[in-house]
Protein backbone atom coordinates (compact mmCIF):
# COMPACT_ATOMS: atom_id res chain seq x y z
CA UNK A 1 0.00 0.00 0.00
CA UNK A 2 1.32 3.34 -1.00
CA UNK A 3 0.71 6.21 0.36
CA UNK A 4 -2.94 7.67 0.82
CA UNK A 5 -3.24 11.20 -0.85
CA UNK A 6 -6.40 13.21 -0.99
CA UNK A 7 -7.24 12.56 -4.24
CA UNK A 8 -6.93 8.99 -3.85
CA UNK A 9 -10.03 9.62 -1.71
CA UNK A 10 -12.25 11.08 -4.61
CA UNK A 11 -10.98 8.44 -7.01
CA UNK A 12 -12.21 5.66 -4.72
CA UNK A 13 -15.73 7.63 -4.68
CA UNK A 14 -15.52 7.61 -8.42
CA UNK A 15 -14.63 3.88 -8.15
CA UNK A 16 -17.55 3.06 -5.77
CA UNK A 17 -15.18 1.86 -3.04
CA UNK A 18 -15.62 2.34 0.71
CA UNK A 19 -13.31 4.69 2.61
CA UNK A 20 -12.06 3.72 6.14
CA UNK A 21 -11.22 6.45 9.38
CA UNK A 22 -10.24 5.74 12.31
CA UNK A 23 -8.83 8.32 15.51
CA UNK A 24 -5.62 7.75 16.88
CA UNK A 25 -3.78 9.88 19.26
CA UNK A 26 -0.44 7.86 20.10
CA UNK A 27 1.97 6.58 18.63
CA UNK A 28 1.03 2.62 19.07
CA UNK A 29 -2.05 3.11 18.48
CA UNK A 30 -1.46 5.16 14.85
CA UNK A 31 0.73 2.09 14.25
CA UNK A 32 -1.87 -0.55 14.51
CA UNK A 33 -3.75 1.10 12.65
CA UNK A 34 -2.02 1.97 9.80
CA UNK A 35 -1.02 -1.42 9.55
CA UNK A 36 -4.34 -2.41 9.27
CA UNK A 37 -4.80 -0.30 5.85
CA UNK A 38 -6.78 2.04 7.17
CA UNK A 39 -6.89 4.94 4.59
CA UNK A 40 -7.11 7.90 7.37
CA UNK A 41 -6.01 8.66 10.62
CA UNK A 42 -7.95 11.56 11.95
CA UNK A 43 -6.27 12.84 15.53
CA UNK A 44 -9.44 14.61 16.83
CA UNK A 45 -10.24 16.63 19.39
CA UNK A 46 -12.04 14.05 20.70
CA UNK A 47 -8.53 13.61 22.78
CA UNK A 48 -9.87 15.34 25.23
CA UNK A 49 -12.78 13.39 25.87
CA UNK A 50 -11.65 9.84 25.06
CA UNK A 51 -7.27 10.84 26.54
CA UNK A 52 -7.26 13.85 28.83
CA UNK A 53 -10.39 13.58 30.74
CA UNK A 54 -12.38 16.33 29.52
CA UNK A 55 -15.98 16.55 29.87
CA UNK A 56 -15.87 17.97 25.57
CA UNK A 57 -13.78 19.28 23.16
CA UNK A 58 -14.05 22.91 24.14
CA UNK A 59 -11.01 22.83 26.01
CA UNK A 60 -8.29 21.33 24.10
CA UNK A 61 -5.62 23.64 22.78
CA UNK A 62 -3.38 23.98 19.50
CA UNK A 63 -0.86 22.73 21.79
CA UNK A 64 -2.51 19.29 22.06
CA UNK A 65 -3.19 18.96 18.71
CA UNK A 66 0.45 19.31 17.65
CA UNK A 67 1.69 17.29 20.42
CA UNK A 68 -0.38 14.56 19.64
CA UNK A 69 -0.36 14.29 16.10
CA UNK A 70 3.67 14.37 16.42
CA UNK A 71 3.31 11.27 18.48
CA UNK A 72 0.57 9.73 15.48
CA UNK A 73 2.99 10.58 12.56
CA UNK A 74 5.79 8.73 14.38
CA UNK A 75 3.66 5.58 13.51
CA UNK A 76 2.44 6.15 10.46
CA UNK A 77 3.55 5.19 6.79
CA UNK A 78 0.76 4.95 4.57
CA UNK A 79 -2.60 6.70 6.20
CA UNK A 80 -3.44 10.13 5.49
CA UNK A 81 -3.03 11.95 8.40
CA UNK A 82 -5.65 14.59 9.04
CA UNK A 83 -5.74 16.86 12.26
CA UNK A 84 -8.83 18.87 13.97
CA UNK A 85 -8.48 22.59 14.21
CA UNK A 86 -9.48 22.79 17.54
CA UNK A 87 -12.18 25.56 19.35
CA UNK A 88 -11.15 29.06 18.92
CA UNK A 89 -8.92 28.48 16.55
CA UNK A 90 -10.85 29.11 13.59
CA UNK A 91 -14.25 31.17 13.64
CA UNK A 92 -12.58 33.84 15.64
CA UNK A 93 -13.37 36.54 12.43
CA UNK A 94 -9.35 36.67 11.79
CA UNK A 95 -9.13 35.06 8.43
CA UNK A 96 -4.69 35.86 8.50
CA UNK A 97 -4.85 34.04 12.11
CA UNK A 98 -6.85 31.03 11.21
CA UNK A 99 -4.66 30.23 8.08
CA UNK A 100 -1.62 30.62 10.29
CA UNK A 101 -3.11 28.59 13.36
CA UNK A 102 -3.81 26.19 10.25
CA UNK A 103 -0.31 26.34 8.91
CA UNK A 104 1.89 26.08 12.34
CA UNK A 105 -0.36 22.18 13.17
CA UNK A 106 0.68 21.24 9.67
CA UNK A 107 4.06 22.50 9.65
CA UNK A 108 5.43 21.64 13.16
CA UNK A 109 2.83 18.12 13.49
CA UNK A 110 3.00 16.84 10.16
CA UNK A 111 -0.50 16.29 9.44
CA UNK A 112 -1.54 16.32 6.01
CA UNK A 113 -4.67 17.72 6.72
CA UNK A 114 -6.80 19.85 8.90
CA UNK A 115 -10.62 19.36 9.64
CA UNK A 116 -12.87 22.14 10.58
CA UNK A 117 -16.26 22.26 11.31
CA UNK A 118 -19.19 24.42 10.43
CA UNK A 119 -20.96 25.25 7.10
CA UNK A 120 -21.22 28.81 5.57
CA UNK A 121 -19.89 30.42 8.55
CA UNK A 122 -16.49 29.01 7.72
CA UNK A 123 -16.29 29.11 3.71
CA UNK A 124 -14.23 32.35 3.79
CA UNK A 125 -11.81 30.89 5.99
CA UNK A 126 -11.46 27.17 4.21
CA UNK A 127 -10.60 29.28 1.31
CA UNK A 128 -8.01 31.02 2.35
CA UNK A 129 -6.40 27.81 3.95
CA UNK A 130 -7.20 25.94 0.81
CA UNK A 131 -5.28 28.87 -0.97
CA UNK A 132 -2.49 28.67 1.53
CA UNK A 133 -1.78 25.35 0.17
CA UNK A 134 -3.71 22.86 3.06
CA UNK A 135 -5.68 20.59 2.41
CA UNK A 136 -8.85 21.04 4.63
CA UNK A 137 -11.61 18.12 5.73
CA UNK A 138 -15.24 19.42 6.08
CA UNK A 139 -17.69 18.52 8.88
CA UNK A 140 -21.36 18.91 9.36
CA UNK A 141 -23.95 17.52 11.48
CA UNK A 142 -22.95 17.20 15.26
CA UNK A 143 -20.30 19.28 15.24
CA UNK A 144 -18.79 19.06 18.96
CA UNK A 145 -17.17 22.30 19.04
CA UNK A 146 -20.92 24.01 19.04
CA UNK A 147 -22.52 21.75 22.02
CA UNK A 148 -22.93 24.41 24.05
CA UNK A 149 -25.08 25.80 21.36
CA UNK A 150 -27.27 22.15 20.42
CA UNK A 151 -28.22 21.64 24.03
CA UNK A 152 -25.98 18.50 24.38
CA UNK A 153 -25.42 15.71 21.94
CA UNK A 154 -28.36 15.58 19.36
CA UNK A 155 -29.20 13.99 16.19
CA UNK A 156 -29.28 16.92 13.71
CA UNK A 157 -30.77 17.61 11.01
CA UNK A 158 -34.12 15.75 11.20
CA UNK A 159 -36.40 19.16 10.55
CA UNK A 160 -36.76 19.38 6.79
CA UNK A 161 -35.24 23.15 6.85
CA UNK A 162 -32.28 21.84 9.07
CA UNK A 163 -31.80 19.13 6.32
CA UNK A 164 -32.08 21.91 3.46
CA UNK A 165 -29.62 23.83 5.27
CA UNK A 166 -27.35 21.25 5.81
CA UNK A 167 -27.44 20.34 1.92
CA UNK A 168 -26.69 23.61 1.52
CA UNK A 169 -24.16 23.52 3.67
CA UNK A 170 -22.45 21.02 2.03
CA UNK A 171 -22.48 22.38 -1.16
CA UNK A 172 -21.00 25.79 -0.22
CA UNK A 173 -17.85 23.78 1.73
CA UNK A 174 -17.31 21.96 -1.60
CA UNK A 175 -16.88 25.27 -3.67
CA UNK A 176 -14.59 26.66 -0.91
CA UNK A 177 -12.11 23.42 -1.51
CA UNK A 178 -12.84 20.90 0.70
CA UNK A 179 -11.34 17.92 -0.07
CA UNK A 180 -13.99 15.64 1.82
CA UNK A 181 -16.62 15.82 4.46
CA UNK A 182 -17.55 14.50 7.81
CA UNK A 183 -21.14 13.91 8.77
CA UNK A 184 -21.63 13.28 12.27
CA UNK A 185 -25.60 11.84 13.55
CA UNK A 186 -27.36 12.84 11.09
CA UNK A 187 -30.64 10.90 9.24
CA UNK A 188 -29.26 8.26 6.87
CA UNK A 189 -31.62 9.65 4.36
CA UNK A 190 -30.44 12.89 4.64
CA UNK A 191 -26.67 11.57 4.71
CA UNK A 192 -28.07 9.90 1.10
CA UNK A 193 -29.24 13.23 0.07
CA UNK A 194 -26.07 15.16 1.11
CA UNK A 195 -23.58 12.29 -0.55
CA UNK A 196 -25.37 12.76 -3.92
CA UNK A 197 -25.54 16.14 -4.03
CA UNK A 198 -21.49 16.54 -3.79
CA UNK A 199 -18.70 15.04 -5.62
CA UNK A 200 -16.14 15.28 -2.95
CA UNK A 201 -16.49 11.84 -0.55
CA UNK A 202 -18.39 11.72 2.46
CA UNK A 203 -17.42 10.03 5.64
CA UNK A 204 -20.23 9.23 8.39
CA UNK A 205 -19.87 8.73 11.90
CA UNK A 206 -23.99 7.58 13.11
CA UNK A 207 -25.01 8.87 9.69
CA UNK A 208 -25.95 5.56 8.17
CA UNK A 209 -24.59 3.49 5.25
CA UNK A 210 -25.38 5.77 3.05
CA UNK A 211 -21.78 7.88 3.06
CA UNK A 212 -18.71 7.27 1.03
CA UNK A 213 -17.18 6.08 4.13
CA UNK A 214 -17.06 5.38 8.01
CA UNK A 215 -15.67 6.40 10.66
CA UNK A 216 -15.43 5.83 14.58
CA UNK A 217 -13.15 6.60 17.47
CA UNK A 218 -10.73 3.92 17.91
CA UNK A 219 -11.37 3.43 22.00
CA UNK A 220 -15.16 2.96 21.36
CA UNK A 221 -14.62 0.55 18.67
CA UNK A 222 -12.28 -2.03 20.67
CA UNK A 223 -14.10 -0.98 24.01
CA UNK A 224 -11.51 1.03 25.55
CA UNK A 225 -13.13 3.84 26.73
CA UNK A 226 -16.14 2.65 28.36
CA UNK A 227 -17.33 5.68 30.17
CA UNK A 228 -20.30 5.65 27.34
CA UNK A 229 -21.20 3.97 23.73
CA UNK A 230 -23.35 5.79 21.30
CA UNK A 231 -25.85 4.23 20.31
CA UNK A 232 -24.22 4.54 16.43
CA UNK A 233 -20.48 2.42 17.53
CA UNK A 234 -20.39 -1.48 16.81
CA UNK A 235 -17.61 -2.59 19.35
CA UNK A 236 -15.29 -5.11 17.62
CA UNK A 237 -13.45 -6.03 20.93
CA UNK A 238 -14.53 -5.11 24.65
CA UNK A 239 -10.38 -4.71 25.74
CA UNK A 240 -11.53 -2.25 28.79
CA UNK A 241 -12.64 -5.65 30.96
CA UNK A 242 -9.85 -7.35 29.27
CA UNK A 243 -7.22 -4.78 30.69
CA UNK A 244 -8.92 -4.48 33.90
CA UNK A 245 -8.94 -8.41 34.38
CA UNK A 246 -5.12 -8.42 33.40
CA UNK A 247 -4.04 -5.93 35.66
CA UNK A 248 -5.51 -7.71 38.41
CA UNK A 249 -3.78 -10.56 37.61
CA UNK A 250 -0.27 -8.47 37.39
CA UNK A 251 -1.35 -6.98 41.14
CA UNK A 252 -2.11 -10.67 42.64
CA UNK A 253 1.19 -12.54 40.94
CA UNK A 254 3.11 -9.53 42.43
CA UNK A 255 1.33 -9.43 46.01
CA UNK A 256 2.11 -13.57 45.98
CA UNK A 257 5.56 -13.27 44.81
CA UNK A 258 4.39 -15.17 41.56
CA UNK A 259 6.49 -12.70 39.53
CA UNK A 260 8.71 -12.63 38.60
CA UNK A 261 9.56 -15.89 37.97
CA UNK A 262 13.13 -17.49 37.49
CA UNK A 263 12.32 -17.15 33.59
CA UNK A 264 11.57 -13.81 33.73
CA UNK A 265 14.92 -13.08 35.55
CA UNK A 266 18.55 -13.44 34.46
Amino acid sequence: MSKVTVTDLKTKKEAGERITMLTAYDYPMAKAIDEAGIDIILVGDSLGMVVLGYDDTLAVTIGDMIHHTKAVNRGVKDALVVTDMPFMSYKTGDISQTVKNAGRIIKESGAQAVKVEGGSEVVAEIEAVVKAGIPVMGHLGLTPQSINQFGGFKVQGKESEAAQKLITDAKALEEAGIFALVLECIPAVLTKEVTEAVEVPTIGIGAGKESDGQVLVTQDLLGIFANFTPKFVRKYADLNDEIKTALKDYKKDVETGEFPSQKESF
